[in-house]
């Protein structure tokens, strides 16, 4: 299946880049208590349809693992099947969370070679695998925590999704509800480390930063934080990297260190062509979002200019808007969807912006301080 995210290019200087192009995001594989019941929660609550699972059945005895995809993409969710584990040591400190981001690459090998050459630290040698339908070529380097990124080569492959994967064909599959591509994923480091993980991503990675933003752009009267956001040459890649800064109380990074017990990634930014229809469907299957206040959308016109939309569906549903120099975009954040106020998701639909919609972070940090309060961490 093609993965590869349709996205507007960013120009990057090619001597940085060229050694690692990057085809677009594989799969995110996500440590969870009980992968079955999660992925029975993301088919039912997202539209996430059922695709390939691995476990007891196919000769795995430490693991089981459920595959779900909607579009371009692919969520892999994994339980450990004893005590003891790896996969029960992260779950313990972490809770739910992401452990590997995996790229899609033409060489996996190269990837690997290039990467540890530039100072990366291994986390998985190349190696093949293979079945009846062909080869795949992994390996994979560490990163902030105990995130790690996968390289991985399927052009010889065609099977439905990895070798020792086996079809998953539920007889109960909820419709999609229109989410299309991975447009970031970000990552929270902690307190001074925004800038070494910076530095990792363009010398190891050969990434630029496409846009900074400090305190003075991220704060509220309680909290601030500040963010980078890294991207491969193509664009079709985005990391933005959160650290705490100075504020009056706890601020949301800090929480999310405090539970995910380090760095870790804070949230999934998928894209949708119909964010109205996508919001509303997924409210209806039980999402829940968070809310800014009713005010916001008082000088919404004023602020952000013609758009297409129903201003009574975007406060309807809550829906963020920004504008930048080549158009705007609409946004939304769910609630934390695991246990621990953790991982969340980002819904959001570009009409020619390619940036972060800096105009709504004042709105959007009060909602999640709201939240905060409710859980009694600000």
């Amino acid at each position: 299946m093609d993965t590869m995210e349709i996205m507007p290019e960013v120009t990057a200087d090619k001597t940085n880049t060229d050694f690692l192009p990057i085809n677009g995001t594989d799969y995110l594989e996500l440590f969870v208590g009980n992968a079955l019941q999660t992925a029975h929660y993301f088919q039912n609550a997202f539209g996430f349809q059922p695709l390939a699972m691995a476990g007891l059945e196919t000769g795995l005895t430490d693991r089981e693992s459920y595959v779900v995809v909607q579009d371009k993409i692919r969520l892999v969710l994994t339980s450990p099947l004893h005590g003891g584990t790896s996969i029960g040591a992260h779950l313990d400190r972490h809770g739910d969370g992401v452990q590997a981001i995996a790229l899609w690459v033409d060489d996996a090998t190269s990837a690997y070679q290039e990467t540890m050459k530039r100072g990366a630290q291994s986390f998985l040698e190349p190696v093949t695998t293979q079945d009846d339908a062909g080869t795949v070529v992994k390996s994979g380097i560490r990163t902030y925590g105990d995130t790690v990124h996968l390289f991985i080569e399927r052009k010889n492959y065609s099977g439905v999704f990895l070798p020792g994967f086996v079809a998953w064909k539920p007889l109960h599959v909820p419709t999609v509800t229109g989410l299309k591509y991975i447009d970031h994923i970000v990552g929270n480091v902690g307190w001074n480390e925004m800038n070494k993980w910076v530095k990792f991503y363009e010398n190891v990675m050969g990434f630029t930063t496409l846009v900074s933003f400090d305190d003075n752009d991220i704060s509220t009267d309680y909290t601030a934080l500040m963010s980078k956001v890294m991207s491969n040459g193509n664009g079709r890649i985005k990391f933005p990297i959160n650290e705490p800064a100075k504020g009056k109380r706890k601020s949301q990074v800090e929480e999310y260190l405090d539970f995910y017990g380090g760095p870790g990634v804070q949230h999934i930014a998928v894209a949708t062509d119909h964010i109205v229809e996508t919001v509303r469907t997924l409210r209806d299957r039980g999402v829940e979002f968070l809310q800014v206040p009713a005010s916001y959308y008082e000088d919404l016109s004023a602020r952000v200019g013609e758009i297409d939309e129903e201003m009574a569906n975007l406060r309807e549903l809550g829906i963020l808007v920004d504008r930048d120099d080549e158009g705007y975009l609409l946004q939304i954040f769910t609630k934390p969807i695991m246990p621990r106020p953790t991982l969340f998701f980002e819904i959001i639909q570009r009409k020619g912006a390619r940036s972060f919609g800096k105009g709504n972070f004042k709105a959007l940090f009060e909602a999640i301080e709201r939240e905060q309060m409710l859980r009694g961490t600000l």
